[in-house]
């Protein structure tokens, strides 16, 4: 087969995110956040969103009555549909009228491609299905809005018998369908299977465009999809960071990077925005974008082993198959027993840290990073610990507070019922700024968040700034689990400044003091950040 480097071919992007994406378990968008993704899609260039179905529900309905009134730059909308019902002609059905009604420039309607599907599902003969097909595509071209025919069940129906689901194709086709999206429906193709259809189909129906349409179940849709590219599909349906029913759909920004850079195809005109996109759609959803995401993870571009950070530093192509930043992404390199020292070097400098020329200090600071790390630390998501752990050993760590004492009480009552939660906690600390001396108190319904406001309270006079510190996250890991409550805690913590982020680590058999020291490097990093 090849790889295909056709620079002038375009494909055209599908996203049903807003539909497929939303079917997606612990998915929802409420309508501002459709709205909000259909503008960040458009700016990123996808050809076609699809809005999902007009009439089906109240969110839908506004949500088409708004997007109506948007002005898009790029993209168009489609309703998503069925075909007309069996017996009933196309011109008199109330969901080809409902669609017709959303005023979408494009209509995709989905339609049985398996004889079985058919007589089982729908319950109705062969030629009254391809009737269906036929008469609802003719009707909607006939009304002016560009048709696309989604073949529910394809491949399944293809190959079970090959000559009825062609049948139903040539109708969608010869009534006038613009894109006939083949529909990998249940996940379980194989990519080789996938080519070998697509081949099939666009030799017996030339002329005619194809698209792919794949759900990831036996975790093939991303490949799959490029497979049915390659046998001559020219539109990919997907879901941004593959959202979607059970395991879910092709990750269509996956796709897009992969035809781009991989197969010499064009899609969109600024590639840099991936990751942006990616995140900004999983901050939608209310989800964390699974950091091993190809392309826009976090991790993506992260290297742990010292022998791969020491070949980065001299070859970036050595483990990176393509520049993160063709993709918006960055490289990181992390730092954890398995460094070296060209690991920890480049990871000080992205910090804003210079260990050049000094081999002995990062032998030093290594060895003390791979004691800690020994003993449960871990500074992969630790970046404002790490960084106060360099500054300690270079000697330009000046602690803006010290601590005396802290003492925290949870106190609690009978709770009625089994879900009351009536426990309160107030912690009590005795901070040295300087020459200065200060006692406070903070409440909090957990000991952290009441330390986190002892805290502020007794720095905020000489420290103000203390105020656009944010914990954003807390993570508490037990390290050995056979020693029960007297095992070792870990705890790590997420701090933002409203611009960046930040993460801290401590580690301690007591969980509150874990927490504490992990909160003073929160705190500390951030106000070292600030110039304080």
């Amino acid at each position: 087969m090849g790889e295909c480097t056709d620079t002038h071919t375009h494909i055209v992007t599908y996203d049903s995110t807003l539909r497929d994406g939303e079917q997606g378990e612990g998915i929802s968008f409420s309508l501002e956040d459709k709205l909000r993704i259909v503008e960040r899609l458009d700016a990123f260039g996808i050809d076609v969103i699809e809005g999902g179905y007009p009439a089906s529900n109240p969110k839908d309905i506004a949500f088409f009555q708004r997007v109506a009134s948007m002005q898009l730059s790029h993209a168009k909308v489609a309703a998503f549909g069925s075909t007309c019902r069996k017996g009933v002609a196309a011109q008199e059905d109330t969901g080809l009228a409902d669609l017709l009604a959303s005023g979408a420039p494009i209509v995709t309607i989905v339609g049985k491609c398996h004889e079985e599907q058919v007589t089982r599902a729908l319950r109705t003969t062969l030629q009254e299905n391809v009737r269906m097909v036929r008469d609802s595509v003719s009707y909607l071209v006939s009304q002016g809005v560009e048709v696309v025919f989604d073949a529910e069940h394809f491949f399944d129906g293809y190959e079970a018998n090959p000559a009825y689901a062609l049948e139903v194709l040539r109708a969608a086709s010869e009534a006038g369908a613009s894109s006939i999206d083949l529909c990998e429906t249940n996940g379980g193709k194989l990519p080789m299977h996938i080519y070998r259809v697509v081949s099939e189909v666009t030799q017996a129906l030339p002329g005619q465009r194809f698209g792919i349409h794949c759900h990831n179940d036996s975790g093939c849709a991303v490949a799959n999809t490029l497979m049915a590219v390659a046998a001559g599909a020219t539109q990919v349906q997907g879901t941004v960071n593959g959202f979607g029913e059970r395991v879910g759909n092709a990750d269509l920004l996956t796709v897009i990077a992969d035809l781009q850079l991989k197969m010499g195809k064009h899609c969109v005109d600024d590639l840099t925005q991936l990751t942006g996109v990616a995140n900004f759609v999983a901050e939608c959803c209310n989800v964390t974008l699974p950091a091993r995401t190809p392309y826009t993870g976090q991790s993506a571009f992260a290297h742990k082993g010292g022998l791969h950070a020491s070949a980065l530093a001299r070859y970036s192509a050595a483990y990176e198959h393509e520049s993160p930043e063709a993709v918006g992404n960055e490289q990181r390199v992390l730092v954890s027993e398995l460094a070296g020292k060209a690991s920890l070097v480049t990871k000080a400098k992205s910090l804003g840290l210079d260990l050049s020329g000094q081999p002995n200090l990062v032998q030093e600071i290594l060895d003390d990073v791979k004691a800690r790390e020994a003993a449960g630390y871990s500074y992969e998501v630790a970046d404002g610990s790490l960084a106060l752990l360099i500054m300690r050993h270079l000697g330009t760590s000046k602690p803006h507070f010290t601590l005396e004492s802290f003492r925290v009480i949870v106190d609690d009552r009978e709770d009625e019922g089994a879900l009351a939660r009536d426990a309160e906690s107030e912690a009590t600390i005795k901070i040295h700024v300087g020459d200065a001396r200060y006692v406070a108190t903070g409440e909090g319904v957990g000991p952290v968040g009441a330390l986190d406001n002892a805290l502020r309270q007794a720095i905020g006079e000489s420290y103000p700034e203390v105020a656009n510190i944010e914990l954003v996250d807390f993570k508490v890991r037990i390290l050995d689990e056979s020693v029960g409550t007297n095992a070792i805690t870990r705890v790590t913590i997420t701090t933002s400044d409203g611009t960046h982020t930040w993460g801290t680590v401590s580690v301690s058999e007591n969980i509150i003091e874990a927490s504490w020291n992990a909160l003073v490097d929160s705190v500390e990093y951030g106000l070292t950040r600030m110039g304080k």
